[in-house]
């Protein structure tokens, strides 16, 4: 398959996934108008799934940098990893950090009144994580257009970086220290 055809397949994958994002919001959002006793616990369950999503792309993209950093420019093997991560940039991890963002907040809100010291920190942490979501993406482009100066072994550290700070988000809901 050509790197056309390869994009437009792309094109309509991109668009499947939106349709089924939109899909889902809008039944949430019924569930919320018609039922809203019982949208807690469905928000709750939202807002796990969209954090799982947000955080399997969140490891997966460094590690396909980390790859994509010893391809060498305009080979066939580094036009694919551009694919593969402009997919899963836009596809799944963007999407998801909304969907994360949206479902938390309103959670923080409605079951918590925005009070806890547990509570801010996780938000500051997650604050973080979308700052490292950002430089993720602002990395995504500078290898689109071949202009990545990081060795593999930055990426590989970056790598490392949702990882510890969902460790402190997971324990700091859970555990509650304060």
């Amino acid at each position: 398959m050509t790197m056309m055809g390869k994009d437009q397949s792309g094109a309509g994958a991109m668009r499947r996934a939106a349709i089924a994002i939109a899909v889902f919001l809008v039944l949430a959002g019924l569930l919320f108008l018609f039922g809203p006793d019982d949208f807690y616990p469905w928000a709750k369950a939202i807002h796990v799934i969209a954090v799982i999503s947000w955080m399997a792309g969140m490891l997966y993209l460094p590690r396909l940098l980390v790859y994509h950093a010893d391809a060498e420019k305009g080979s066939v093997q580094s036009e694919t990893f551009k694919l593969m991560e402009r997919r899963l940039l836009r596809g799944i991890i963007n999407p998801a950090m909304v969907i994360t963002w949206v479902f938390g907040l309103w959670l923080a809100w409605k079951g918590f009144g925005f009070h806890g010291g547990w509570l801010h920190a996780k938000i500051g942490l997650v604050v973080l994580m979308s700052g490292v979501h950002g430089y993720l993406s602002g990395a995504v482009r500078k290898f689109a257009e071949d202009r990545n100066e990081k060795p593999a072994r930055h990426w590989r550290i970056v790598n490392e970086i949702p990882t510890l700070l969902m460790i402190v988000i997971v324990v700091l809901v859970i555990v509650k220290p304060f």
